[in-house]
């Protein structure tokens, strides 16, 4: 595809970090519109954006320089180019979750409720960002053989150069966009606190899995199964946990 978006003279804009910086901020407009609606302070968001998309980031990359060590280690300055592609949203999930916790403690509103607003965000900002990951060639699928093959060609691009692949960027950036659209009809309606996050875990959980299988790049496998396709299996029972020992409890809300 296209990894190098602009470039004049020493000045190389790569096409995968603008768009990861393009969905962090839709992440935060919609925080902070989601926010007022809800009447929550719009400083809550600011202050976790900060110290979330850190932790997010370099989970992100550490999880995918390890996935791909034997690349790195011939340029271990490489791991330090994450605008040229190549991070892992689990890893980046997972590095999040405590530093969330860490940072929610100061506030007196309920995780549940923020990370209410914050989910469809999160994965409208997952949905560009596989744009990103479409020019840079990192995420790539399988060889295909079919009509919706895709093939890259330039010689800067993560993914094989020259064969038909699965466009799985893209089936990953329409699953995101498809759990933006169900989300935020949700948000519309009268929900339990929770919901949003909750729906968000499952769908996100059941479509990175199925979309696993279509996936060519190396990403770790025990017992068949992807690293991810673990994690998956991890966040959606996770999601049904909290459904039923926390969110069916409360009474349900509604905002305008």
């Amino acid at each position: 595809m296209h990894p190098i978006l602009l470039k004049i003279g020493p000045l190389t804009l790569h096409t995968y970090g603008f768009f990861v910086a393009l969905g962090f901020l839709l992440a935060l407009t919609w925080t902070q519109k989601e926010s007022l609606r809800r009447g929550l302070d719009p400083e809550i968001f600011h202050d976790l954006f900060f110290y979330v998309v850190i932790a997010a980031l370099v989970g992100a990359r550490i999880f995918y320089v390890a996935l791909n060590f034997s690349y790195f280690r011939h340029d271990p300055l490489a791991a330090l180019r994450l605008w040229e592609g190549g991070l892992v949203f689990y890893g980046g999930f997972l590095a999040a979750v405590p530093v969330f916790i860490w940072r929610i403690r100061r506030w007196q509103h309920p995780a549940l409720e923020i990370l209410d607003v914050a989910a469809p965000g999160l994965v409208l900002a997952q949905a560009v960002g596989r744009l990103g990951c479409l020019a840079a060639g990192c995420c790539y699928g399988k060889a295909c053989s079919g009509s919706l093959a895709i093939t890259f060609s330039d010689p800067i691009s993560h993914a094989p150069l020259h064969q038909p692949l699965y466009p799985t960027q893209i089936f990953h950036a329409l699953a995101d966009i498809s759990i933006f659209a169900i989300l935020f009809f949700l948000s519309r309606r009268r929900i339990r606190r929770g919901t949003l996050v909750i729906a968000y875990m499952l769908l996100y959980g059941t479509l990175r899995f199925t979309v696993e299988f279509w996936r060519g790049d190396p990403r770790g496998f025990l017992y068949g199964f992807s690293t991810s396709q673990w994690i998956s299996m991890g966040l959606i029972a996770a999601a049904v946990g909290l459904w039923i020992f926390k969110i069916r409890q409360q009474p349900y809300r509604e905002y305008n």
